[in-house]
């Protein structure tokens, strides 16, 4: 039977690890920017998507590589829809894997992976592999040395990053995200001012402080969502003004209104059973 609505599956996830498997018909997602890197497969159909000025292809068997805080969105190239197998990484994990340095940056996001680097990544879109301490220092080890491979840019500063007081602050953000901390508190707290705070916070977590914090708001109103709250419930348990507040940032970072989501995510679960897709192992459906 052929499927005429998205749907939108989620993986086993945690430590900083989402995954899941979608698939649109036709327009995904509308220009939005999220605080991981999002690292995917497209399993069937062609993905069309605008990056960083240019229209971006992304062909069954090809893997995309979107950094934190860049601009995307999302549309079918090709009668039929896509399908595609995703897994958002939190920058901190790959930021530790690779010794404190700044984050690396792909900059074409359409790649054609090398066996290595396929093998590599293989595990990281298993829907159904649960995540563990051990696992996640895995499979962030397995992500950050294949960008470290394949990195074109390091977005780096020549200022060594002060780690230590960036997870403080870090951790001071997610630790109750509806709280509003002043940038007095925050450099206080940091020992360093609020200029170096700003540039290495992005340096080493690919966002700003202000961002961090409102994605983690957004975690929270998904997490509320998928157990029925309503949206205005989850907007409100979460710390924004209102549910119009609420609604306007979660577009912004998901490129989908919070009720799209929570209906691709309950039609995902409707149509079929829990059991995940096996990435195939033709060359049309296998990350290369």
């Amino acid at each position: 039977m052929r499927v005429t609505a998205a749907e939108i599956r989620l993986g086993e996830g945690g430590g900083g690890i989402e995954r899941a498997e979608a698939y649109f018909p036709d327009q995904a997602y509308a220009p939005h920017r999220h605080d991981t890197y999002a690292i995917g497969i497209t399993l069937s159909g062609v993905q069309a998507f605008t990056y960083r000025g240019a229209r971006r292809y992304c062909q069954p068997g090809e893997c995309h590589i979107i950094h934190p805080d860049e601009a995307h969105d999302g549309a079918s190239a090709a009668e039929g829809g896509f399908r595609y197998r995703i897994a958002y990484i939190d920058p901190r994990l790959v930021q530790q894997a690779i010794g404190g340095r700044a984050l690396p940056f792909v900059e074409n996001p359409v790649v054609r992976l090398r066996p290595s680097h396929r093998r590599r990544l293989s595990a990281v879109w298993d829907m159904a592999d649960r995540i563990d301490p051990v696992r996640q220092a895995e499979l962030a080890t397995d992500v950050a040395d294949t960008l470290e491979a394949i990195a074109t840019v390091r977005l780096c500063r020549r200022e060594p990053l002060c780690l230590p007081a960036l997870h403080r602050v870090r951790e001071i953000l997610a630790s109750v995200p509806s709280s509003r901390h002043s940038m007095r508190d925050l450099e206080r707290e940091a020992g360093i001012d609020r200029w170096t705070l700003a540039r290495q916070f992005r340096a080493a977590f690919g966002t700003s402080p202000t961002r961090f914090r409102t994605m983690r708001q957004l975690d929270e109103v998904r997490a509320l969502v998928k157990k029925g709250t309503s949206l205005a419930g989850a907007a409100e348990d979460a710390g924004f003004a209102d549910q119009c507040h609420m609604s306007r940032l979660f577009k912004q970072a998901y490129g989908l209104s919070p009720g799209k989501w929570a209906s691709a995510i309950s039609s995902a679960a409707a149509e079929r059973p829990e059991q995940p897709r096996a990435l195939h192992q033709g060359r049309s459906e296998r990350p290369s």
